[in-house]
């Protein structure tokens, strides 16, 4: 299950991110594939991407005159969300194998989460709010509407953005401020946590991982809890990248449906499934 997790997302950043003449040329690719959203989070501004951010669109439409409804956006994130839920974070996301990657390099005592976590969890959702919905339809900073979390926070943007563009292009280079070293602190802070904490992105920042999370207890694909089968081992838990409980799993909107739980279980009791609905419905605490 691990490995073809790995080569999913590999492949699917390749896919993603593969008009090589951007990052040879310094230019960003504007054809039609642009004006089409792919589920990750992909920024519009890396030379490589082929499609556009999902939370970049959404902040697109905000920050439009008029109090607008975007609901090309909102459409958007219910198909994917009802369909896979944080499926694509756990698959599909680029940034989020950046994190995955530097997490396998091996320091003293790895850690799940970062202290406090109970409450920085929910640092997604004021992301999520502040700054990619406010941010974008009132005026910020006292100037005007701007895309607020991808000008100020986001680390996939300076990483598969900025930088690439940066070493293409001279001209640009010129024109670096602080607003860009504000930026590169943000994503090199992030990346150094990344290696002893589990995506700490995707774990208390992203909002596009917020807005997935909330259709994860009703999103078609799930994890199958055979609840009859199962021993209460904790061989799951103690698998699971972000700590969750066997009655959590898949559920919680922390879970990134990696399948790690699936292929630590001994009992052989939890698997993909299309509607994810338990063979028993015991209490939590028959546990």
């Amino acid at each position: 299950m691990n490995r073809l997790r790995l080569t999913v997302q590999l492949f699917y950043t390749i896919l993603t991110n593969g008009y090589v003449y951007g990052f040879l040329s310094g230019k960003i690719y504007r054809g039609k594939l642009k004006y089409a959203c792919v589920p990750g989070l992909n920024c519009y501004s890396c030379p490589g991407a082929v499609g556009a951010c999902p939370m970049g669109a959404l902040q697109a439409l905000l920050n439009q005159q008029g109090m607008q409804i975007p609901f090309a956006a909102l459409a958007f994130f219910f198909l994917f969300g009802s369909l896979l839920g944080r499926t694509v974070c756990g698959w599909l996301c680029p940034f989020g194998l950046v994190q995955d990657l530097l997490h396998r390099i091996p320091v003293f005592r790895k850690r799940k989460k970062l202290p406090f976590h109970e409450i920085l969890k929910y640092g997604k959702y004021l992301v999520l709010l502040f700054l990619a919905c406010a941010g974008s339809m009132f005026l910020f900073g006292g100037f005007a509407r701007v895309p607020a979390f991808c000008k100020y926070l986001c680390p996939s943007g300076t990483l598969m953005g900025a930088l690439p563009l940066l070493s293409a292009n001279g001209q640009l280079r010129s024109q670096i401020g602080g607003l860009f070293f504000w930026k590169l602190g943000v994503l090199l802070f992030l990346l150094l946590l990344s290696v002893k904490f589990f995506r700490p992105f995707c774990q208390y920042l992203c909002p596009l991982g917020a807005v997935y999370g909330c259709f994860n207890r009703f999103s078609l694909l799930q994890i199958r809890w055979n609840e009859e089968d199962c021993t209460f081992c904790g061989a799951c838990s103690r698998a699971c990248p972000a700590g969750l409980s066997v009655h959590e799993i898949s559920r919680s909107p922390e879970c990134i449906r990696c399948g790690k739980c699936i292929s630590a279980c001994p009992a052989d009791c939890l698997h993909p499934s299309a509607h994810g609905r338990r063979t028993s419905e015991t209490p939590a605490n028959n546990a």
